[in-house]
C-alpha cells in the first residue's frame, strides 16, 4: 500500500495527491499538522525525513522524500502507458529534469510569500513576490511559444507530463501570496488545462475548471 506523508494546504503535497489520482492509484494518507504544531520538525517525522519536509511516500518498505522525486518515482513505476514519464525519450526526459528544477524556483518565490500572507512565516514577502515573477516570466515565453507550435503542454509531447504537475500548484496558488497571474495569459490557459485533465481533483485554492 502506497502511504502519503502529508499536509492540506502543501502544494508540494498536492502534486503528489494529483499524480495519484491521475494514475487511479489508492493510497492511505497520514496526515502531518505543519501548522501551527510543526509536526514536520518533530522527532518521529525526522526519523522519516530529517529535512524536516513534507511531503514523504512510502510504498511497500521504499520511502522517498522530495516531491520531484516522488513524481519520478511514481510515474515511472506505475504509469503503464509511459506517457507521465516517458522513460523512452531522452530529449523529453531532459526537457522534464529542466522543469522539476524549475519547479524548486517557484516554490522559492510564490509559494514563500503564499507561507507569509496565509499562516504569517516570517521571511521577505515582498522579496518573494518579486522574485516570483522572473520564473513567471520565463514560464509564461514557453508556454505562448509551445502555443505557436500547436503545443499545450510544458514539454515536447502533445500530453501532459510531470514537469506540468510539478509546476502547476503553486502558479495556481500564486494569488495566495499576492502574485498576480493576470500579466501572464498563457499560464493562465495552462493552468485551465491542467483542471481539464480526467482525473483531475482540486485542492483548497484550486477549483475545477
Amino acid at each position: 500500500m502506497i502511504r502519503l506523508y502529508d499536509y492540506v494546504l502543501s502544494g508540494n503535497c498536492y502534486k503528489i495527491r494529483l499524480l495519484l489520482s491521475l494514475l487511479g492509484l489508492e493510497w492511505e494518507t497520514r496526515w502531518i499538522d505543519f501548522h501551527p504544531k510543526r509536526e514536520h520538525k518533530s522527532e518521529w517525522f525526522l526519523g522519516l525525513n530529517p529535512l524536516g519536509q513534507v511531503p514523504v511516500l512510502e510504498d511497500g518498505d521504499f520511502r522517498l522524500r522530495d516531491a520531484q522525486a516522488i513524481l519520478v518515482y511514481l510515474a515511472a513505476k506505475h504509469d503503464e502507458r509511459g506517457r507521465w514519464y516517458p522513460a523512452g525519450d531522452p530529449r523529453t526526459l531532459g526537457e522534464i529534469a529542466q522543469w522539476l528544477a524549475f519547479a524548486d524556483g517557484i516554490t522559492a518565490t510564490a509559494s514563500a510569500a503564499r507561507l507569509h500572507d496565509g499562516i504569517f512565516f516570517e521571511l521577505d514577502a515582498d522579496r518573494a513576490r518579486a522574485g516570483a515573477n522572473a520564473p513567471f516570466r520565463v514560464l509564461d515565453e514557453h508556454l505562448w511559444f509551445q502555443e505557436q507550435e500547436g503545443r499545450e503542454w510544458l514539454c515536447a509531447p502533445g500530453h501532459p507530463t510531470i514537469a506540468d504537475l510539478a509546476c502547476f500548484p503553486y502558479v495556481a496558488l500564486s494569488e495566495e501570496g499576492g502574485v498576480s497571474r493576470l500579466p501572464y495569459p498563457a499560464i493562465r490557459r495552462w493552468t485551465d488545462r491542467v483542471k481539464r485533465i480526467p482525473g483531475f481533483i482540486p485542492m483548497s485554492g484550486v477549483l475545477v475548471a
